[in-house]
């Protein structure tokens, strides 16, 4: 019985230190797993490493800027620097969300409309000099690049013209059932006395603002299912306050061009949704 003991001690030893290997090789298996090492499977890459954003250079595209225009023109072109700055960080931030139109919806679209109003302002600064550039408008999209395509955009992307109507910048709109309608603060009705010299310029941007308010309503009602719990927000709302931003700024330019500047009328750029 003494001589038997050593024997099953060893046995056990043994087992118990088997075991402990295949723990142990289980371990280092797992953990290169983790860290993408070959044959432990891939590391997922964020976003950011694998795409960025896109824009065709608006600088090198634009003629001999005037003097009088060159720091207007030189700030919108920091502004254009920044938009897409922040768009890539959006990017890079936001991997996962949305559905498969997020990328486009959410970030693409949205720049676009960005870089739509920036560099139409550079375009009239450098015409109040001298001929305004034409064209300057196919600049604004975007794509996406390392790989990953950008779904085509759905009634997505800036003004193109001007809205039959007066308009006041109201959100009436168009009422779509399921979905609900757009509502912005009224812009027309906020404004001071409009100087004579300013009046058309005010007038058509505020047929702009009404025909953002219907072109987000037909959004709304042609987009409905699409995206996450933020689609609306994303892809319509904050895209449409952008757009609304950059007029409203216009008016007041205009405005205050002759007398005045009106201040304040930012906060009514932000729109909701009515169900």
């Amino acid at each position: 019985m003494s001589r038997a003991l050593p024997k099953y001690n060893k046995r056990r030893v043994a087992a118990v230190g088997g075991a402990a290997a295949v723990v142990l090789s289980g371990a280092v298996i797992a953990g290169s797993a983790l860290a993408g090492e070959p044959g432990g499977g891939t590391k997922a890459r964020p976003l950011a490493a694998a795409s960025t954003i896109a824009c065709p250079d608006v600088r090198s595209h634009l003629p001999a800027v005037p003097a009088s225009a060159r720091a207007e023109v030189d700030r919108n072109l920091t502004l254009l620097t920044t938009q897409i700055r922040e768009a890539d960080n959006r990017l890079a931030t936001s991997t996962g969300q949305g559905g498969p139109n997020f990328v486009q919806n959410a970030i693409l679209g949205p720049l676009k409309d960005k870089r739509a109003s920036t560099i139409d302002r550079i375009a009239i600064a450098i015409g109040r000099t001298t001929t305004k550039p034409q064209g300057l408008d196919t600049l604004a999209a975007c794509t996406l690049g390392g790989g990953q395509a950008a779904t085509t955009p759905q009634g997505t992307g800036p003004a193109s013209g001007i809205g039959a109507g007066t308009g006041t910048g109201t959100g009436t709109g168009s009422s779509t059932a399921a979905t609900g309608t757009i509502a912005c603060p009224d812009v027309k009705s906020q404004l001071p006395a409009v100087p004579a010299s300013a009046r058309a310029e005010v007038d058509r941007n505020l047929a702009l603002l009404t025909t953002q308010i219907r072109e987000a309503d037909n959004r709304l009602a042609t987009s409905a299912g699409q995206g996450g719990p933020n689609f609306v927000q994303n892809a319509i709302l904050g895209p449409l306050k952008d757009k609304r931003a950059s007029t409203i700024d216009r008016i007041a330019i205009a405005i205050g061009r002759t007398t005045t500047k009106p201040q304040g009328l930012d906060t009514l750029a932000a729109c909701r949704l009515v169900k």
